[in-house]
Order: C-alpha cells, then structure tokens, then sequence
C-alpha cells in the first residue's frame, strides 16, 4: 500500500479534502510536497483552494480523495493586497467594516470613517472578545488611532500570512484603518 501512496501524493496532484468524517463538503487543494514524520508516516503537505498554508494529512487518510489531475502547483501570492475577508485573519465584518484582532491584543478596522470603525470595534470586542462592559468599549473607542498601511504576503513558511505595514497616504496600495492598540 505505502508504493500506491507514494506513487498517488505526488506534488502537483489534485486532491479534496473533508475535515471530519462524515463531513460532505469535500475541499479541493493541490499537494504541494510528501514528508515523513518522525512514527514513520508519509504526510502529504496538502494546501486547500484559497489558503495559504498547507495542512500535513497522513496520505493514507480516509478524508483525502486522490484526484487524477497532476499538474504545476500554483505560486503563492506574494507581495502588497488589499484585505478582504476570504481567508486572511479578519474573522469579523460588521457594516462593512473589516475588523482582525492580533494574537497581543491588538485591532484594527479597515475604514476611513472614525464613527463606522468605532461601532465595528464595539461590536467585534463584544461578540468576538466577549467583552461586556461597555464603559471598557466606550473608552477604547477613544484609543483607536487613524492610520495608513500597507498589507503584504509572507512566504508560506513565515510565522504569519501577512504584516500590516505603516504606509504614507498617497501609496497606491495604502489602505487606510483605525488601529487599536492592546
């Protein structure tokens, strides 16, 4: 079975994934690489459409379909982008407004209006942090600061997705946020 496998997660091979057993919403994705870990076992370095890290599922999985399509693995891109909410870390929208919260504590809202990004910030610190006293979210709103940024790719294998950068208005790939610091 181990020769089937290694001749099946091949880089390049088209797959699908499901997260749980039982799980009917089969994710398509792409094999970027084949590693052994240290028990022995042959992990296909799997990145799913639309991501950017790959997951390391071990090839004989029940959840991953081999596909019969081989084919180049597609380039991550790389460089500045504008933030959407397809994948990047902004877990919360709220009118339209993109909020992402940093592992320390941080936040920002991508707005160029102050009264839009401090109701977005509110109701991301109450239904996201659990945040409940709101003389705390009033007060916060006061501590968010106008910047411009810019957004940027890392490579696959950096610490995180992507940096949030300061930038000078005017940049054509500037984006303008509130900025909340911890």
């Amino acid at each position: 079975m181990t020769s089937t496998l290694t001749e099946k997660a091949v880089r390049g091979r088209r797959v699908t994934y499901a997260y749980a057993h039982g799980d009917q919403k089969q994710r398509p994705g792409v094999i970027t690489g084949t590693k052994t870990n240290a028990h022995g076992t042959l992990l296909a370095l799997v990145r799913l459409d639309g991501a950017r890290s790959n997951l390391h599922i071990p090839a004989d999985h029940e959840n991953l379909t081999y596909l019969d399509e081989v084919g180049e693995v597609p380039e991550l891109p790389m460089g500045r982008f504008h933030p959407s909410t397809t994948g990047l870390g902004f877990d919360f929208q709220y009118d339209g407004v993109l909020v992402c919260g940093f592992e320390d504590g941080d936040a920002v809202a991508v707005t160029t209006d102050q009264g839009k990004a401090a109701a977005a910030v509110a109701t991301w610190m109450r239904e996201v942090e659990g945040i409940d006293d709101e003389h705390t979210i009033r007060e916060s709103a006061g501590w968010m600061k106008p910047q411009w940024v810019v957004f940027e790719w890392e490579p696959e294998d950096a610490e995180c997705a992507w940096l949030m950068n300061p930038a000078q208005e005017g940049d054509d790939q500037a984006v303008h946020v509130y900025y909340l610091p911890a």
